[in-house]
């Protein structure tokens, strides 16, 4: 494979353990919340802490890719405030997962199909979050204010 078509499945794979990962973890939530023998508000902190775990699960599996491309070689580079430490690429990944992006740290090469993917899948699992906690919020604010 060359390597344009090397990225691409490589990032194909990363996105799909994100979203797996995200998917068995929203799944797993809702059958464990309901069974929680606690006052509804605190299975929304349980929820909560539950799907933030997701996330930086699914940021850190991001922070790998970049390290492995970045260590492979030839396909791109992170440039600017950059020492090329995995903490570095995690940091990297925070900001572009979340769309944050301060911008100190570059992309260049190949590796920017990657980030610009990841920074695609942040906002579709944030708000993917979003809607599962609603739902399940009200679900536990009903149940609390009919006594259970």
């Amino acid at each position: 494979m060359d390597g344009l078509a090397t990225v691409f499945f490589f990032n194909c794979v990363v996105v799909a353990i994100a979203v797996l990962i995200h998917y068995e973890a929203l799944y797993r939530l809702a059958i464990f919340l309901p069974r929680l023998r606690i006052q509804p508000r605190f299975r929304v902190l349980v929820g909560v802490s539950g799907v933030f775990l997701a996330h930086v699960t699914e940021i850190w599996v991001f922070t790998f890719a970049y390290y492995l491309l970045l260590t492979w070689g030839g396909y791109g580079s992170l440039e600017g405030n950059f020492d090329g430490s995995l903490l570095d690429c995690g940091y990297f990944s925070f900001s572009n997962y979340t769309s944050l992006g301060y911008g100190d740290i570059e992309p260049l090469g190949h590796i920017r199909f990657l980030a610009g993917l990841e920074a695609l899948t942040g906002l579709i699992l944030i708000a993917w979050t979003a809607s599962f906690m609603y739902i399940e919020m009200q679900k536990f604010w009903v149940a609390g204010r009919s006594g259970s």
